[in-house]
C-alpha cells in the first residue's frame, strides 16, 4: 500500500518555540517537518498545524512557520490550538472531515424529487502525521484517529521527544496498533510516484 497525495492530509503537531529546545535531535525533526509542509504546498495536500497551549509553549517554531506560508497563501493550511494531549479531542476530526453543507434555500420551494442533494465535501482517507512529543501528543492523536477509522501514517524522522527511548517506544506502540511508519523521503516519492511529475524537481530539491 502506497501513499496517494490526492487522498492525504498532513497534520503537524506541536513544533513550538518553548518545546523544541528540549527535544532529542530537534533540528532534524524540525527540518523534516518543514520539508513535509513545503512538499504539501507543491502537491496541493491540505494541512493542519497544531499547537498545544500556545500561551505557555509559544507559537510554532519559526522555520516551520515560514515553511507553512506557501500552504497558507493558497488556502491549504488550517490551525488548531488545543489543551488536550490528543488533537482529536479538541476538534481535529472536524477539521479533517468537515460535515456536509445543508441544502440551501427553502426546502418547501421545490417538490422533493426536484431538490438537489447537498454537495458532499471530498473526503481524504489518509492522514500523514508528525510532531512532538512522540509518546504523548503525537501518540494519543494517532491512536484516536485510528479509533475513528482514519488511515494514519507517522513520519518517524519528523518526530521527536525529550528522550530517544520515549520516541522509539512510541513508534513501537504505534506500529503495533496498526499505524504505518514512514520517513520524509518515503512520503516524497510516494506522493510523486513518477519522475515525470510536474513537481518532481522542486520536491527532489527539498530532500537532496
Amino acid at each position: 500500500m502506497l501513499l496517494d497525495a490526492k487522498e492525504c492530509q498532513l497534520v503537524l503537531v506541536d513544533y513550538q518555540t518553548r518545546l523544541m529546545p528540549a527535544m532529542h535531535e530537534a533540528a532534524s525533526a524540525l527540518a523534516n517537518a518543514g520539508r513535509l509542509a513545503r512538499m504539501a504546498a507543491l502537491l496541493r495536500v491540505p494541512s493542519v498545524l497544531v499547537e498545544h497551549c500556545p500561551d505557555k509553549l509559544g507559537a510554532t517554531a519559526e522555520p516551520l512557520r515560514l515553511a507553512c506560508e506557501a500552504l497558507r497563501s493558497v488556502g491549504l493550511l488550517q490551525h488548531l490550538s488545543k489543551t488536550h494531549f490528543s488533537a482529536v479531542s479538541d476538534g481535529l476530526g472536524e477539521l479533517l472531515h468537515p460535515p456536509a453543507r445543508p441544502v440551501q434555500g427553502n426546502a418547501r420551494s421545490l417538490p422533493k424529487h426536484l431538490q438537489k442533494a447537498a454537495p458532499q465535501i471530498a473526503q481524504r482517507a489518509s492522514v500523514v502525521l508528525a510532531g512532538c512529543e512522540a509518546h504523548v501528543c503525537l501518540l494519543q492523536t494517532a491512536l484516536q484517529l485510528l479509533e475513528d477509522e482514519v488511515e494514519v501514517w507517522v513520519v518517524t524522522d519528523a518526530c521527536s521527544a525529550r528522550t530517544e527511548r520515549n520516541r522509539d517506544a512510541a513508534f513501537d506502540r504505534l506500529a503495533g496498533a496498526g499505524v504505518e511508519l514512514v520517513t520524509t523521503e518515503m512520503v516524497a516519492f510516494e506522493w510523486l510516484r513518477t519522475a515525470d511529475h510536474a513537481q518532481f524537481k522542486a520536491v527532489h530539491a527539498l530532500i537532496k
